[in-house]
This record gives C-alpha cells, structure tokens and sequence, in this order.
C-alpha cells in the first residue's frame, strides 16, 4: 500500500513538473476594416487555432513556442488574407500590427 502511494506521488509530481515545462506565448493584431473578417486562425504545422474578432482586434493568448502563418478568412468584397513567418517565444506577446483587407 505504502508502494502505491509512492508511485502515485511520484507520477503526480512528474505530471505537474511536465506542465511546467511547457513554453508559450500570445499573438495579437488588428483587421481593417473591423468588419471585413469572419475568422482568423493561426496555424503550426498540423495544429490549428481560432480567435474570436472583436471590433477588429484578435488575440491567441497561449500558443506554443514556434513559427505560426495568421490566415484570415475574409467577407466578400474582401480577399482572404495570411501573414506568414509569425514567430512566437515563450513569454512574449507577438503583435502582428494591422493587417489590411484587399477588395476582390
């Protein structure tokens, strides 16, 4: 019995410490105009991620660490768009700046 609590305490412990050890960071911008966008995403390799648009503005609070592409998924008249090569570091808010719509 005294065993298994051990073993339960020490996977516990290794759990908590793996959390801890994970790195992440924000990415933030703005769409102009506020209206032209449905969605945005980021996206890292096979991981995709939404964000809610809020009068234009965006914001992925914890991402991992690492090299995103913003795809935004735009209302006609606009044309989608992506900004690419986005890095993001651990601890660091990525501020992707304006990024604006073109018509079709």
């Amino acid at each position: 019995m005294k065993r298994l609590s051990f073993l339960m305490i020490i996977g516990l412990v290794i759990g908590l410490l793996a959390f801890t050890f994970i790195k992440t960071g924000k990415i933030q911008g703005r769409i102009a105009p506020a209206d032209g966008a449905s969605q945005v995403f980021a996206v890292l390799g096979t991981d995709t991620l939404r964000a809610e648009i809020n009068n234009g503005n965006f914001a992925f609070p914890a991402v991992k660490v690492g090299t995103y592409t913003i795809q935004v998924k735009a209302i006609a008249p606009y044309k989608d768009t992506s900004v690419v090569n986005v890095p993001v570091i651990d601890s660091i808010t990525t501020d992707v700046g304006l990024i604006k719509l073109k018509q079709e």
